[in-house]
């Protein structure tokens, strides 16, 4: 059978052998979306609607659901702008989300009906901010091949700094000499419920000061967000003598724990305070396949911080990579296997 004849019509996408539906996402959708997230092989709670949505007045929604016959096979987490899809601009990385029975060949007809689909609902490109391995709870690289038949542009490639808990916890010795500094100096590691002083004395200023920006989340956005998800999202500060020297927001998954936000105060580096909150969490949080230290890159994966990488390497994490890709939707028909 050649693929290549199949037709769609309407955003139901009809081949040979299946046809599939595939429409934008409706308020209606919150519980079925939510509930397939909670069975997919390669979705975190960044993906639940109520975690994409606390910034839903900075983003277009164009979010896709994917149906085999009456049966939800699939999801895109998307926001539309210009004639760009992205997965997702809002989010630190997007995906096709599917469930474990997937096999290749639905999984590339699927992806062909929301290529289709978008090229009929006038979007040019699809850019697609990879799910990074590590948080799959089984392998789940259909992406990568889909991607290699589309002739999709790799546009950027991040550097993460990722700890597989399947080695020995083995930080050098600059970061033992810290670790032994910061005892010294009774530092003291709280999980904490104080954002408010982390966000307003420490991990605020340090951005407006460094880079002239303020943290992705507001205090307000941060403290909701922790409302909705409080197993999933945690803060640990260090003090001495009860003055907060630093902090770090953990966002948990069933297979990550990953430092969101970290900073110190001016003192860290006297204090070791960051070194040993990092020491804490990772040795907390062992029961987790990875501790991901998140991107090293800078200028759009082009410029690696060495400084940044060093540090993260020196507590024994070593590189991932997470890809950025753009599909034209013109390519639909590669898919036709």
């Amino acid at each position: 059978m050649n693929l290549k004849k199949n037709y769609y019509f309407s955003g139901v996408y009809q081949g040979l052998v299946k046809k599939y539906t595939v429409r934008k996402y409706q308020k209606s959708d919150y519980a079925l979306w939510n509930d397939f997230i909670d069975q997919a092989k390669n979705a975190t709670f960044l993906f639940h609607r109520d975690f994409m949505e606390y910034h839903s007045d900075r983003f277009e929604d164009f979010s896709l659901l994917v149906f085999d016959d009456e049966k939800l096979i699939a999801l895109l987490p998307a926001n539309k702008n210009g004639s760009e899809i992205h997965s997702h601009q809002g989010l630190s990385y997007g995906s096709f989300i599917v469930k474990k029975t997937i096999r290749i060949k639905e999984y590339t007809q699927v992806f062909q009906a929301v290529l289709h689909f978008l090229k009929k609902s006038g979007i040019d490109t699809l850019s697609i901010k990879a799910l990074p391995k590590i948080y799959n709870q089984t392998i789940a690289e259909e992406i990568d091949y889909v991607s290699f038949l589309t002739k999709a542009q790799t546009y950027r490639s991040d550097v993460y700094l990722v700890i597989d808990n399947n080695e020995t916890y083995k930080p050098n010795r600059n970061r033992k000499r810290a670790l032994t500094l910061a005892e010294k100096l009774n530092i003291e590691v709280r999980e904490d419920e104080n954002y408010k002083d982390f966000w307003n004395l420490i991990l605020t200023p340090n951005l407006v000061s460094r880079f002239g920006v303020q943290p992705v989340h507001s205090l307000a956005e941060i403290e909701k967000l922790v409302s909705l998800f409080p197993k999933n999202i945690k803060l640990f500060n260090a003090y001495q003598n009860d003055e907060l020297k630093a902090g770090v927001v953990m966002f948990l998954t069933e297979t990550v724990a990953h430092f969101q936000y970290s900073s110190g105060s001016d003192d860290r580096t006297d204090t070791a305070a960051l070194d040993i909150l990092f020491d804490f969490i990772i040795r907390k949080y062992a029961d987790k396949k990875y501790v991901s230290f998140g991107s090293s890159s800078e200028e759009n994966g082009r410029v690696l911080n060495e400084g940044l990488a060093y540090w993260k390497e020196s507590f024994g994490a070593r590189t991932s990579v997470q890809n950025f890709i753009r599909i034209e939707t013109k390519n639909y028909p590669e898919l036709a296997i």
